[in-house]
This record gives structure tokens, sequence and C-alpha cells, in this order.
């Protein structure tokens, strides 16, 4: 089946000026201006209204999230007392609360137009071992792609870690199953669906043995390797403090700094560290609202990629962002960094490629991410006819300076996944109905609400 995406009103490829042509999963034919395909196509869709993007790509995420948004306890507070307030909260989470909050992100995700969803899930209380397996059945029943990370914490409080003892794992219990998962669901190679990763989730949670652990297990299957790093000030002190050595530092000594590895948030790095990280070509997950929530810092993204780091986007956790729109945190990123950049260095194609190819390097897809043919036909279509539009004179450009939030269209692997802006046959009433009931039960569990 050939199908021409025909003349879109703006697209982000200038040599596809005329449009893409999509035969099964993949693009085959950039189309010029003017032009017609070069060969024969079975079907066209009219995209003259719509602006076309490649599928968006999420880079860091936490589900389970999604049912303490705007938590009362947790709300005006940096990381660690973020972190503090919430742990007592999330240890009551039961396999009904994750699989509805899973689909509720995935579900606002596929609708901001991203195609492609890394989550690092790193929370297992007792009765919630197959929190990932939960979450594959979730990103299949939406046909989305996606990158599920097999997260840890070993360290409760009680062994100089942050985390309360009732939400930390054994070591051993740790990477028997996460040979469990990668061996059950991780695909390799161009076009692959769903991969496994595996994501001790940051130094001040596992010890070091379970970093170095997880990333010789993780090499053996060809798997990705993921951790927050360089979040916060404290985060420094913390390594300094128990390691001897900063952030990055301690990441090389556990054999860390390499390419098949992205961080979360990379905040407080200095020079030499990003030079360093740049040639080792290690990814950075930029999570602006995040950030900004809990006044982490910001991340320096231009000196990042000048060192040759990869760097993505990534919406965070519904409880520190509170959403799961990756239009929106496009706009964030563009924002943000412009303004301590300057006009003149940050554009809005800048905050595009970071939501876009940025994060289809940091996941090693260099199948994902772009409008080249042999891509895979993951596209965000979206359309300029809101009232906030009126008046845009480049299209482009208008998906980020006026706000585009919403999708009209998402193809993933050349299948339509949104359309008219809503997933076929999903019940949104229902799906919000069950997210509050989720939420309601997990915070009257853990004494929040009466």
């Amino acid at each position: 089946m050939r199908t021409w995406i025909r003349e879109p009103l703006a697209i982000l490829d200038r040599e596809a000026a005329g449009g893409l042509v999509i035969e099964g999963e993949r693009i085959v034919e950039r189309v010029p201006i003017g032009a017609r395909p070069s060969a024969p196509v079975d079907a066209e869709f009219d995209a003259r209204a719509h602006v076309v993007l490649p599928g968006l790509v999420n880079t860091h995420h936490h589900f389970y999230q999604t049912l303490t948004r705007a938590c009362p306890p947790a709300l005006d507070k940096p990381l660690f007392p973020w972190l503090e307030a919430l742990y007592p909260v999330w240890a009551g989470l039961r396999p009904e609360h994750l699989a509805v909050a899973a689909r509720v992100a995935l579900v606002e995700l596929l609708r901001s137009g991203c195609t492609t969803v890394a989550d690092h899930h790193y929370l297992f209380p007792a009765g919630l071992d197959e929190a990932i397996d939960i979450e594959v059945d979730a990103v299949r029943a939406l046909g989305m792609r996606a990158v599920l990370t097999r997260g840890s914490m070993s360290l409760s409080q009680e062994d100089g870690g942050l985390p309360p003892r009732s939400v930390v794992q054994r070591e051993d219990a740790i990477l028997t199953d996460s040979e469990r998962l990668l061996a059950r669901y991780h695909e390799a190679g161009e076009g692959a669906m769903l991969q496994i990763a595996l994501a001790p989730c940051s130094p001040f949670s596992v010890s070091g043995e379970l970093m170095r652990e997880s990333a010789a297990l993780a090499r053996r299957h060809g798997a990705r390797l993921h951790t927050h790093l360089a979040e916060t000030e404290d985060e420094t002190d913390y390594c300094l403090a128990h390691f001897g050595h900063r952030p990055v530092d301690y990441l090389e000594t556990l054999g860390w700094l390499a390419d098949d590895v992205w961080v979360a948030h990379g905040i407080h790095f200095d020079d030499a560290e990003i030079a360093r990280l740049g040639a080792a070509g290690v990814g950075v997950t930029h999570c602006p609202s995040s950030n900004m929530v809990l006044a982490s810092g910001r991340c320096r993204v231009l000196a990042l990629e000048s060192a040759g780091t990869p760097v993505s986007l990534g919406v965070d956790g519904s409880a520190s962002n509170d959403a799961s729109n990756l239009m929106i945190e496009t706009r964030q990123a563009f924002l943000l960094q412009r303004l301590h950049e300057g006009a003149a260095r940050v554009g809005h194609r800048d905050a595009l490629r970071w939501a876009t190819e940025g994060g289809a390097r940091c996941l090693g897809r260099p199948d994902l991410g772009r409008l080249t043919p042999g891509a895979q036909a993951d596209l965000a279509l979206f359309r300029l006819d809101e009232l906030g539009f009126a008046g845009a004179g480049d299209p482009l450009a208008a998906l980020v300076l006026c706000g585009a939030h919403a999708a009209d269209r998402v193809m993933i692997a050349g299948q339509w996944r949104l359309i008219d802006g809503e997933v076929p046959g999903l019940d949104v009433e229902a799906l919000v109905a069950a997210q509050r009931e989720a939420s309601a039960a997990l915070l009257t569990a853990a004494g929040v609400i009466a």
C-alpha cells in the first residue's frame, strides 16, 4: 500500500514540500514542491491544511505519576523534599492503578503528537512485581512505539539512600526481573516497536554494584541504559559525600560514560564535564517544565550539543510537570533556552529538532525522528485553524510560538493511531473517571485525603 501524504501546508523537511510517500511501515519518497510521486500510489491523504512533523519522541517519563498531579503534600518543594513527601503515597501503588495511569499518560502523549515514548518505572512496592508487563499491555493496546526502562531502587533510608524501605527491592530480584524482561520483550533493530532498557533510578537510590551489573546485563542483550543524573545540587553534594566523586566522575567509574547511555535532566555539569559527555556520546534528556516546577536549574542544551551530546526532550513525571504533552514541552524548551541563550541562538527549528531527531538519537534509533526515505512512517500532523493560530505567518514557527498542544492526525509505523484528534474507539470520559477513581484510592490509602 503506497500512500501520498499530499502537499502539506508546511513540513519540517524542506525537501518534502510536496509531501511524503508511505509504503508499508516506511517513508519511501520525499516529493518536491509542485511535483507528483515518481511512481503510482494507491491512496492520497490531502494534507493542505496540515503541518507535518516526524512523530515526537519523549525520552523521559514516569507514567505512574499521573495519579499524583498537583498533590498537596508535594507542592512548593524542591526535589529531595518533594520525593520524601511522595514516596509514602507511591508506596500504595497497585497494579490496577498503574494500568490506568499508564493508559492516561500514553493517550495524552499520543494526542500531543508523540509516537515514541520512553518510560522510567523504578517503583516496585509489594504486589507490583509485574509493573513493566502492565505498561507493555498499555503500549500495545494503543499501537505506540516505546522503550520501557526497567528502573530500580535498592538503597533505602536505612542504607544511606533517600527512599523508604517500602519501595526498594533486593538487588538480586532486580537483576533477575531485568533479565526476564529483556528476554521476553526487547526487540532489536530497525522498526522495533517495543524495547527494554535498564535504568537504576539515581546515584542516591542504588548501589554502585547494581549500576555495574545492570550495565553488563543490558550490554549482553544489546539494550540501552538510562538514569537520572545531575538534576540538583543536592545530588552533587550526595555523590561527593558518599562516593568522593561528582556525578559525571561517578558515572565514569561505573562504566556508564558511553554512547549506549542517556541520562535525564543533566543540569549541573561544568564545562569539562560537558566536554567529556559529548566525547563519550552520552545523551541528555532536557525536562524544562519539571526543572522549573522543582526549581532544579537549567540544562545547558546548546553547550551539550556543541560538545557532541544528543539532546532530547522529556515531559518527566506528571507529578512534577504536571502534564504529559510533548508539544507543550517543546515550546517550554524553546522559551527557556532562548531566555538564557538569546533570540539569535535558539529558533523554533531547534526545539522541533530536540523533540524529534534528538529523541531518536538518545534512544539509538536512526530510523525514527526524521522524514527521510527509509525512516519509519511515524508522523504528527497539526492543523492551524484554532483561534490561537489566526494570522500566523510561518506555519512551522506557529506550532512553537503560538502554542500548539493537540495533533489532528498521528501515524505510527504507517498506521493512523489518532484521527481528528481522537484515539479511535477510546472512551475518554470513562478513562478520566477511572483515573480519578484510581488517584482517589491511592491518596485515601496514604491519608492525603479523607
